[in-house]
């Protein structure tokens, strides 16, 4: 396959050129200076790059090629729950629908259940892993939790979140069948047996963030260098700021080299004031978007967000979405044209960062595939355009509308 635009975003440069794509990587990038007509692109291949002129060509000319987008923090989406169904196929429901959505790349996100629950996720994401896969890119686990603090459990269930324990991380880490699926920990960083448990993530490999916290100032400038890399759905489920007591937001803000992970961007749970704030004092070489999405339309019990202010309540039939105001509506939930407007798709989340913050196409490959890329440890491969690595692609317009989705070569 050989993909043709003006509008080619490498890394560090705008370009006019072809990508080369064989067997799901990106082969070779060749730029030209010269606007070229669809009638004219195979002899320009044949003729100046010497490439193999029966190959595909797909002619994106007017329109923008940028990386994948990159998903470190997401449990569920559309018609599939990882945290809520713990199945396999939770996760090919999501790796169906989230290339509609930008997404080429995700870690699917346990939450503070119980230990067994944990270990049944890790059997089931390591079955995903280790064969081939369609749709987007399962690359590992997060495990947000259990070791979180009650008093910031936020949706989290207070019974799960316990104290950091090295035996427990270990079973966890063991039970996987490929020892670097487990690629992210969210953890606070002030409970008791935090530093045991951190010391030995960075020894596996495992990148660690704060999350969910009570954590004063000092305590994570004590604990930052145990591997701590960045933090947790930024301003959410932590601790605030105090002139006096800079507290976990303090730390997030302060600390140059920690990277803040903000969930969509929906104006709800973190206004869009309060984001670009963060993106102004770390900019966006320290800003990781995710969404933190559920897949809310699977639960199997009643299950209220706060935020959102609907009560999700299974029925034979689907869901019933019951609002604060009294409202009620029954959505069948096995089609994904009926809930996926129940939370926040990644390229909307996007939209709205382009809406509300001054931000360029860099600054959304930074914040939205470089940097995820580079924080869990897979930027070999994943995060931006060049040669050698999978072959995730968006084709957007000028409007950043979604026009095709390329996931390891292939278009969806």
């Amino acid at each position: 396959m050989i993909i043709y635009s003006k509008n080619i975003y490498l890394e560090d440069k705008k370009i006019s050129g072809f990508i080369k794509i064989e067997d799901k990587k990106i082969i070779d990038i060749a730029e030209t200076e010269e606007e070229l007509k669809r009638d004219s692109l195979k002899d320009y291949i044949l003729k100046n790059l010497n490439w193999n002129s029966d190959n595909e060509i797909l002619d994106y000319t007017n329109l923008t090629i940028i990386p994948g987008f990159i998903d470190n923090h997401i449990h569920g989406w559309g018609t599939g729950s990882f945290w809520f169904e713990k199945s396999k196929k939770s996760i090919t429901e999501m790796q169906k629908h989230l290339p509609k959505e930008g997404v080429t790349s995700f870690l699917a996100t346990t939450g503070a259940d119980t230990t067994e629950e944990i270990l049944t996720q890790i059997d089931e994401a390591s079955d995903i892993y280790e064969f081939e896969q369609v749709g987007a890119d399962m690359i590992g686990v997060h495990l947000e939790g259990p070791f979180i603090s009650k008093d910031y459990k936020g949706m989290q269930k207070e019974e799960n979140c316990i104290l950091p324990n090295l035996e427990y991380m270990k079973l966890f880490y063991n039970r996987q069948k490929s020892k670097d699926l487990i690629k992210l920990m969210t953890m606070a960083p002030e409970l008791d047996g935090a530093k045991d448990v951190a010391e030995f993530c960075r020894e596996k490999g495992i990148q660690l963030s704060i999350g969910h916290t009570g954590a004063t100032f000092d305590k994570i400038k004590e604990m930052k260098d145990c591997g701590f890399g960045g933090f947790t759905h930024t301003f959410s489920g932590m601790r605030g700021m105090h002139h006096r007591e800079l507290g976990v937001v303090g730390a997030a803000l302060y600390f140059d080299d920690m990277y803040c992970e903000f969930a969509k961007q929906t104006g709800l749970t973190v206004k869009h004031e309060a984001f670009d704030i963060a993106l102004r004092i770390k900019t966006s070489d320290k800003i990781i978007l995710s969404t933190d999405c559920c897949g809310l339309a699977m639960t199997d019990k009643p299950w209220h967000h706060y935020v959102r202010k609907i009560t999700i309540i299974p029925q034979d039939d689907g869901v019933m979405i019951k609002h604060d105001d009294g409202r009620e509506e029954v959505i069948d939930n096995s089609k994904y044209e009926n809930v996926r407007d129940l939370e926040m798709s990644y390229i909307d989340s996007v939209k709205n960062v382009i809406k509300h913050s001054k931000v360029d196409l860099f600054d959304i490959m930074k914040m939205a595939s470089i940097n995820p890329a580079k924080y869990i440890n897979v930027y070999d491969e994943k995060g931006s355009i060049a040669v050698n690595k999978d072959a995730d692609l968006l084709v957007i317009d000028d409007d950043f509308n979604l026009i095709e989705t390329i996931v390891r070569g292939k278009v969806y």
